[in-house]
């Protein structure tokens, strides 16, 4: 009997319990709250589900939010993009291959993880080859270049339209970096790329290789003490505030290349295509030189917040 009653205790506690926090999860706001669409999608006749791991905040990132308006405009409302930043599909190399199957339609996936499925995307990751805006422009204006660059997923079932950018690639670190040297005394990360890991390797480095949603707990715990990445995204995601030396080695432009599932594409009918495709690249455009902009604003926020900057020498460089 009284072991009845201690259950019926038990279940007691857990309903108020259950009451109690229900408000509250109902309260908690979504991360994509700040950035609904200003109209009812219900209606659309053709819908894309598009992902990318990143914040908004990022001009290259806001790109998937204005593409979705601009669409829906032009469109009349007959197509909309639901746009999920945040890692909220998971990491890159999970979601692409959710797009090669069409579980999604989209994805501004980084240029670090699009080699999984198409190797040419490599390139523009090679040390010191396309390692400014202005270089990244002119790759872009060659337009044999850029559309052949543009077609590495199309085996894949996979088409890329344009590219959006997020600055350039440096080292962000709990202790200052100021040689090769000093780098290899540092357990960093970098993304899940195999031109990445075998630039490291030929710089004499061991890199820790990471999915971008695992980095923040790792760089908090010391799993990691540094990251390879672009200065706009350690700052605006935070981790100079765990992390106060940032190395802007320059020597490569981090990108996002819109991709989407050839099948559904080809759903739309050729007057909606071709509304798709103009939209995109003239949203892509604004943001690459909006982006541009942001990198020098995000170096000014940086160092009134007390994080100190070191290039390399010419030597190591």
């Amino acid at each position: 009997m009284k072991m009845r009653k201690a259950w019926f205790f038990v279940l007691a506690v857990l309903v108020c319990v259950s009451f109690s926090t229900g408000p509250v999860m109902a309260q908690q706001k979504s991360p994509l709250d700040a950035w609904k669409p200003a109209f009812d999608p219900s209606g659309a006749k053709y819908k894309a589900v598009v992902s990318n791991v990143s914040t908004p905040a990022l001009k290259g990132v806001f790109a998937g939010f204005a593409i979705r308006d601009e669409l829906w405009k032009r469109t009349n409302g007959q197509i909309y993009i639901d746009f999920r930043p945040f890692s909220m599909l998971g990491g890159e190399v999970e979601v692409l291959n959710q797009l090669k199957m069409g579980a999604i339609q989209g994805m501004a996936v980084s240029s670090v993880a699009s080699t999984n499925l198409g190797p040419r995307f490599g390139l523009v990751n090679l040390p010191f080859l396309i390692d400014s805006f202005d270089k990244l422009d002119k790759f872009v204006g060659n337009q044999k270049l850029f559309n052949h660059f543009l077609n590495a997923m199309e085996h894949q079932g996979i088409m890329a339209l344009d590219i959006t950018g997020y600055g350039n690639y440096g080292w962000n670190s709990k202790t200052p970096v100021k040689s090769i040297d000093d780098l290899k005394k540092v357990k960093i990360r970098i993304a899940e790329a195999e031109v990445n890991r075998l630039t490291y390797n030929a710089w004499g480095v061991n890199p820790v290789v990471m999915p971008w949603p695992d980095v923040p707990m790792a760089l908090k715990q010391g799993v990691i003490d540094g990251l390879d990445h672009t200065l706009i995204v350690c700052s605006l995601t935070k981790k100079f505030e765990d992390a106060k030396f940032f190395t802007q080695v320059n020597y490569a432009q981090g990108l996002f290349i819109w991709l989407f599932n050839r099948a559904w594409f080809n759903t739309l009918p050729a007057d909606l295509q071709k509304v798709f495709v103009q939209t995109v690249k003239e949203i892509s455009a604004q943001m690459r030189k909006e982006g541009r902009a942001q990198e020098e604003q995000e170096i000014a926020k940086g160092k009134a917040a007390g994080v100190s900057f070191y290039k390399l020498s010419d030597a190591d460089t």
